[in-house]
Formats: C-alpha cells, structure tokens, sequence
C-alpha cells in the first residue's frame, strides 16, 4: 500500500483524462498547498497537507464533482474539470500539490450508505461562512499546534473546516478517521489514516499536452 506521502513525494504526475478515468465516489484528494492559510494548517499540524476534498461520480449526467468546505466561501460543488484548474486565486491551478487517495472501507460501501452520505453531503451545500465562523475555525487551528482539547462552545456546527466536513460525511458510511480529539480533525489525519492508500498524483496542469513536466 502507497500512502499519500510517499505518492507526494515519488509519483509521476498525471493528467487529467487518466485521473477522471480512475476516481471513484467517496475518493479523497489530498492537497499540499503553498498559499498562506495553507501554510497556517501546516504549521499547526506539523505535516504537509493542507486542504481535502472529496469526489463524487454522478454517472446519469456523466459529471465527476468535487465536494468541499472553503474558506470564505463555504461548502461548494465544482466539477472535477473546474476544480483542477480554476482554484483560488479563480483562472489559476492548485497553487500546490494534490494526491487522490482512497479509503477501502468508502470503496466496500453499500448504495444505501453513499445514499446517505450523499444526503448529508449535499446537504450541507452553501452553508455560508461569517466573520465568526472563520474565527472559530482560526482558533481550532491555532489549538491544534499546541494539542488543546476542544471547548464546546468553538466545536463546528455546520461551520466546517475542510475535514471536518468530510469526517462527517464518511461517519455516514460508518467509517471513523483517528484523531486525537485536540485542536480539528485534520487534513494530515486523512492522509496518514490506515485504510487510506494512494491511487495517483494529479498534474498542476492537467490539460497540458505532451511529455509530463517537472514543473507539474
């Protein structure tokens, strides 16, 4: 089994034709970004990962979609093809790296479990974010670095952070991600969860022609 890390570290690239081909409801790209809340997420994790997202296939309308709570934004749907290219700052890539990775209990689930994750999932699209709401996530954060205990009172509710939306959309699937209960359930803990194994690394430009880059 290759863990998110080391197919960070090691794997081609790939473009984007290949990575629509291979994902599958449930999967999960985990993203190393160098902005600077992604650097903030970082650094109170101690580990590279800064962003997570989840795919969804919608086969009738032959859509791949990416799910996920954004700062400033809230939770959103793109498509995959828009997502890969068109991030934050808009008209730009991912200002970073993203590996897709998948939980082989989300991949054993049943139709009647995605069905209910899906429920929540959508569910919870254009929950917005206030000026509040991101305090409370900021302060999640900066608890974490120093491994306090969440208060009752800044635990989310349905001001998500990025993994906390989708450790609640997999605790639909009955899958449970390990964590210490300190500060938020993290990016990082995705990425190092046991049953999560890498299934490739996505192009900063996946639509680019020829010979895979360095630069990619």
């Amino acid at each position: 089994m290759t863990t998110p890390a080391e197919a960070l570290a090691s794997w081609q690239p790939q473009r984007y034709a290949a990575v629509r081909r291979a994902v599958r409801t449930g999967d999960l790209a985990i993203c190393s970004g160098n902005q600077m809340f992604s650097r903030a997420i970082q650094w109170a994790t101690k580990s590279q990962w800064s962003h997570i997202a989840m795919i969804v296939r919608l086969e009738e309308l032959d859509r791949v979609m990416v799910l996920e709570a954004v700062q400033k934004i809230g939770v959103r749907c793109v498509p995959l093809s828009r997502w890969v290219t068109d991030f934050q700052p808009r008209h730009k890539p991912f200002n970073g790296k993203v590996v897709i990775a998948r939980h082989d209990q989300v991949a054993r689930a049943t139709q009647d479990q995605m069905r209910r994750m899906s429920g929540f999932a959508t569910g919870q699209l254009g929950c917005p974010f206030d000026a509040a709401e991101l305090a409370k996530i900021a302060l999640r954060i900066g608890l974490a670095r120093f491994g306090v205990r969440l208060p009752h009172m800044i635990q989310p509710n349905d001001e998500y952070f990025c993994s906390e939306y989708l450790d609640e959309c997999y605790q639909r699937l009955g899958v449970k991600i390990p964590w210490d209960g300190r500060g938020f359930i993290a990016p990082s803990d995705f990425a190092r969860a046991p049953h999560v194994q890498a299934v490739m690394r996505v192009s900063r430009f996946p639509f680019r022609t020829g010979a895979i880059q360095d630069d990619e």
